[in-house]
């Protein structure tokens, strides 16, 4: 890693707009929906952004009004997109969401085939930019999109790790987009060179095969990987923390949903900033209240006042 790199945080991702029906309501009947920008790793860097952390976010965006009202969101939080890729012509990612209430299921309907990002070439990235920096975090979902995003997202792996930088990986499997096997063929060599790997107990047993209790499965992920620390989530149990110093298992508090989406990234933004403030088992339990935070108000970007978290800003903690 270069001395006195420029961000604590660059990531690579794919920018969508969420479209979400009103509650009560499927998309095949609904007549008015609730748009607003999407993208699982910027959410990760704008979270970071307002915790006081320099963080940039690459993508490959249409040009036009669309591309704009995305990039707009996450600039407003201060993430750095120099290394932003804009093409003219095509379209933009969207996502469609049914919220659900039980016992319907919440739904997802994917509309984001033939968009830039997807054949976005290695070559075509600004890789000096991205890689001016202290953590690399990749995702599942963009290794998921097409060979050509995960081509991306190995290259982006491989060259960090030979930079000295942090990879921070979120297998955040999503089974509408891979079948399992595909994932961990993928996913399983950048895993090998995470530093701190997410990965929720359902996830290990649909990607990695591992099964067992949840401490049994922390613990054997980070035994199979060989990462400093493995951090796993199990619906309303956990979250679970496993590194040099042992298992950390913390007790989650329920609290009323407004809108879910973007509360896994809030958790591992915040996660990371305890990382890089050198106590991540603070982190997981500020990741704790920054998801807690993202599910009562609406919107993919969780927007908090650090004081509202009790979080301190950079890199010192307040013991």
């Amino acid at each position: 890693m270069m001395n006195n790199p420029t961000f604590d945080l660059s990531t690579i991702g794919e920018g969508q707009i969420r479209l979400t029906v009103n509650r009560g309501e499927r998309l095949m009947s609904a007549r008015s929906v609730r748009m607003n920008p999407a993208c699982s790793e910027a959410n990760v860097a704008g979270l970071l952004s307002q915790l006081g952390r320099k963080t940039q976010w690459s993508s490959s965006l249409p040009d036009g009004d669309l591309g704009e009202y995305v990039l707009s969101e996450y600039r407003s939080v201060g993430v750095n997109m120099d290394a932003m890729i804009r093409k003219p012509g095509g379209r933009m990612a969207l996502y469609f969401m049914e919220p659900g209430e039980a016992p319907m299921p919440a739904n997802v309907i994917y509309d984001r085939e033939w968009t830039p990002f997807r054949a976005t070439g290695i070559e075509e990235y600004d890789w000096d930019t991205i890689f001016d920096t202290k953590i690399l975090f990749l995702t599942g979902i963009t290794a998921a999109l097409t060979d050509t995003t995960a081509q991306v997202v190995r290259y982006a792996a491989d060259e960090a790790h030979k930079r000295g930088i942090d990879i921070v990986l979120d297998v955040n499997f999503r089974s509408k987009l891979w079948d399992g096997e595909h994932a961990r063929r993928v996913l399983e060599p950048i895993a090998k060179m995470a530093k701190v790997l997410f990965c929720s107990i359902s996830d290990a047993r649909k990607v990695f095969g591992i099964e067992g209790s949840a401490p049994d499965v922390c613990k054997a992920i980070r035994a199979r990987f060989g990462n400093e620390y493995v951090v796993s989530t199990n619906h309303l149990d956990g979250p679970y923390l496993c590194g040099p110093n042992g298992f950390t298992s913390y007790v989650t508090t329920p609290v009323p949903i407004v809108d879910r989406p973007g509360a896994g990234d809030s958790f591992v933004s915040a996660t990371i900033h305890g990382y890089l403030s050198g106590d991540i088992k603070q982190g997981v339990a500020w990741g704790q209240k920054a998801s807690e935070f993202a599910i009562t108000h609406m919107g993919d970007l969780t927007r908090i006042r650090p004081d509202e978290l009790h979080i301190p800003l950079g890199s010192d903690i307040n013991r």
